[in-house]
């Protein structure tokens, strides 16, 4: 306990400002709430996409024809596969938007005549309706088409070999006469010229120069190619550029024993066919087969039109909000804002499809392009025997759900945040206004009593007509400071109120005693009739006594100030002393020249009286009482000093205080009313007094510093003196010393 007992608890203002901050429960609470409307509205769209893969899964089930048209394994069929493509190819002659699957995926092709030259690598992909073509060609000499020649086949160049939907043949020749897009034309049988001047706009490429050849990378749409989907790519190589003779031509042939390559694309018309009349918006439809492979895809996601809307400050304030979510996630959920889970299980979209695959219904979120938030929903599609052959994948994004959620977020935390100031400047204001006000009733309550106890005002006049619990607190002060003062102003009265009734008792007895003395002739020298008479002198003193300090205060309000020298009157008052008490030396030290303080003559030989006679009462026989005056700067000093005993440690705080005595209990007449007579004569003139141990601790010395008058009152003639005393440059223990 006593290690807390000096601790004091927070002011006011701090504990309404923690109070405040217990209103974070509010946002944090909304924050919560918020995630999980999210999950709900997830969960609710995972069970819907769910619903419709169902349904969708019936109209495949049963269905073995529409997935038995492809073989089980690609890689045992000679043909060219055109693989699914999941990203948006751009054509720019790389094929690092391909995929990841990479080099694997490239086929390679090369002619026996000539080693790698004018071999090449093949790819071949399909996204939207479009087949995509990458070739990589090996050629240590390009050779660009000169444009002063009509003939398409005297530079490297490309061919394009397919049978058309109209079944007629068709030829495209794609030539390049420097780095960047390429141009196609259709071309005759010779494949020597264009068989229109104008180029093929529905075939595009780009070329670009490598080390070790070139690469291209085009796009046609599937619909220029029939039923059979008869296609070949053929690379024609030309390394003189004086003759421009065709030095090698390779092509995709086929295996011994095939005729040539079909193009297979793996996704099913019918398939497709099917999933495009259902006309869902906004949502990806996947079909896929048994072996993992995309049958017919359609739709897409949706874009988001809310990005598109927001303004500058709207855009700013999401960023923003973007910036700080991980933050208040981790405060809110206690979670990384990387670690929210799905809807399911499963961690990735190869185990969604290989759940479904097993006959599970399954549903997973996910990002996509580190952007785009959607719900993947796989459903099985099954056979007339049960087996699992495919599965529905019905995947679409969140953005609304997200957009929702961080929509209400800002408002709930900006809400939050102007409510949280709001109410923190409020409670700042009430609990500024509270302080001030209890500030105030204090400073008044403590002004009502000066540092002596005595009561400087009866009533308070601040915060009494207050209504709340400080005006309860003001009107109490206030009704305990009116009786103080009534109490006050009883003691006041009382030694007046005593003199008066003692007196006249007094008076009684000391003519008895004067009388009886003139009666009985042999009684005047009896010691008992000295003795009583000695009685009623000492209470008449001490009556009188009762009664100057009771009435000093205010007699002394009622005298006027003159201007004095005291050097004069300190010599004169000490001649009077010294010849009053033979038995005690006093010394006396005074400046040169007169000494001017506008002060009443008669108080100060008051003050003088009281501190000489606490002197005398102390002195050890035989030690002189010095008497010093000084004058420094504005004030003039007088100390009283005398050997004896020293002042206790605890008693310079209240010696000069009413009814205060450190005399001991052998001297139960005095009722420390003298040096509290010094004080009020001292601080009635505009000064202090102050006891303290000699340097030495043989002795005490009483000092008594009265400020000087203003050179304009001091009479005509005497200020130069006055001037020429200065400043002396004794300390107080060098002074204090010197007094004793």
């Amino acid at each position: 306990m006593r290690l807390f007992k000096g601790l004091r608890g927070p002011r006011i203002g701090t504990k309404l400002t923690l109070l405040s901050l217990t209103l974070l429960v509010v946002p944090w609470f909304s924050y919560r709430q918020i995630l999980e409307m999210e999950r709900l509205l997830v969960q609710g769209q995972s069970q819907a996409q769910l619903l419709t893969a169902e349904g969708l899964s019936t109209l495949f089930n049963g269905r073995e024809d529409l997935f038995n048209d492809l073989p089980v394994k690609i890689e045992d069929y000679e043909s060219l596969f055109a693989r699914p493509l999941e990203n948006n190819i751009r054509l720019d002659g790389g094929y690092e938007d391909w995929g990841d699957e990479g080099a694997e995926r490239l086929l390679w092709f090369a002619s026996s005549a000539d080693g790698d030259d004018g071999a090449f690598r093949l790819a071949l992909g399909e996204r939207g309706g479009q087949l995509h073509v990458f070739v990589e060609a090996v050629d240590g000499d390009l050779i660009y088409r000169d444009p002063e020649y009509l003939r398409l086949d005297n530079a490297d160049h490309l061919r394009l070999s397919f049978i058309r939907s109209d079944g007629g043949d068709g030829r495209i020749s794609l030539v390049f006469a420097e780095p960047g897009v390429v141009s196609a034309y259709a071309m005759d049988e010779d494949w020597r010229f264009a068989t229109t001047g104008a180029p093929e706009t529905g075939v595009q490429g780009f070329m670009t120069p490598t080390a070790s050849g070139w690469n291209l990378e085009l796009r046609l749409p599937l619909g220029m190619l029939g039923s059979r989907r008869y296609f070949a790519v053929s690379l024609a190589d030309v390394d003189d550029g004086q003759t421009r003779q065709l030095a090698n031509l390779t092509q995709t042939l086929p295996k011994a024993g095939k005729e040539s390559f079909n193009l297979v694309v793996l996704r099913s018309p019918e398939v497709l066919n099917i999933i495009q009349g259902l006309g869902y918006s906004g949502a990806r439809i996947l079909v896929i087969d048994a072996q993992q492979r995309v049958r017919a895809e359609a739709g897409a996601h949706a874009a988001s039109a809310a990005a598109a809307e927001e303004d500058f400050y709207s855009s700013l304030i999401h960023q923003g909000f973007e910036a700080i979510r991980p933050m208040i996630h981790r405060i809110s959920a206690l979670t990384s804002w990387q670690e929210e889970t799905g809807v399911a299980p499963v961690q990735s979209a190869d185990d969604l499809i290989s759940a479904a695959l097993q006959g599970d219904s399954v549903a997973l979120r996910r990002t996509l392009d580190e952007q785009i938030e959607v719900i993947m929903a796989a459903y099985p599609i099954v056979s007339n025997k049960d087996a699992v052959i495919g599965a529905v994948v019905v995947e679409q994004n969140i953005d609304h759900i997200l957009s929702f959620q961080r929509s209400a977020l800002e408002q709930a935390i900006l809400f939050s945040l102007v409510s949280l100031l709001g109410v923190l400047i409020a409670l700042l204001s009430f609990a500024g206004r509270l302080t001030w006000r209890i500030r105030h009733l204090r400073r008044e309550a403590s002004a009502a009593i000066d540092r002596y106890g005595r009561l400087q005002a009866a009533e308070l006049r601040r915060e009494i007509h207050s209504g709340d619990e400080i005006g309860d607190l003001a009107r109490s002060i206030s009704n305990m400071l009116s009786k103080l003062h009534q109490h006050n102003h009883f003691l006041e009265s009382m030694p007046r109120t005593l003199r008066h009734e003692i007196n006249n008792p007094l008076n009684t007895l000391s003519t008895s005693l004067q009388n009886l003395a003139e009666e009985s002739p042999r009684v005047q020298d009896s010691k008992y009739l000295a003795s009583a008479k000695s009685g009623v002198i000492r209470i008449g003193s001490i009556v009188q006594n009762l009664a100057d300090a009771a009435n000093l205060e205010e007699s002394l309000k009622a005298e006027e100030l003159e201007i004095v020298d005291i050097q004069e009157l300190l010599k004169s008052y000490l001649a009077n002393c010294a010849a009053s008490h033979a038995d005690c030396e006093f010394v006396f030290r005074g400046v040169k020249g007169p000494v001017f303080a506008e002060a009443s003559d008669f108080r100060i030989e008051q003050l003088l009286d009281k501190i000489i006679d606490n002197a005398l009462d102390f002195h050890r026989p035989g030690t002189p009482i010095t008497v010093q005056l000084d004058v420094r700067r504005d004030h003039l000093r007088i100390v009283v000093a005398n050997r004896g005993p020293v002042l206790p440690d605890a008693s310079g705080k209240s010696l000069f205080d009413s009814m205060v005595s450190h005399r001991g209990p052998q001297n139960r007449l005095h009722f420390g009313l003298g040096l509290y007579v010094v004080r009020v004569i001292a601080e009635h003139h505009g000064g202090y007094v102050r006891a303290m141990n000699l340097a030495d601790g043989s002795g005490v010395a009483v000092m008594a510093e009265l400020p000087l008058a203003a050179p304009g009152a001091v009479p005509a003639g005497q200020g130069e003196a006055l001037a020429s005393n200065g400043e002396l440059p004794m300390d107080q223990a060098s002074q204090y010393r010197a007094a004793s």
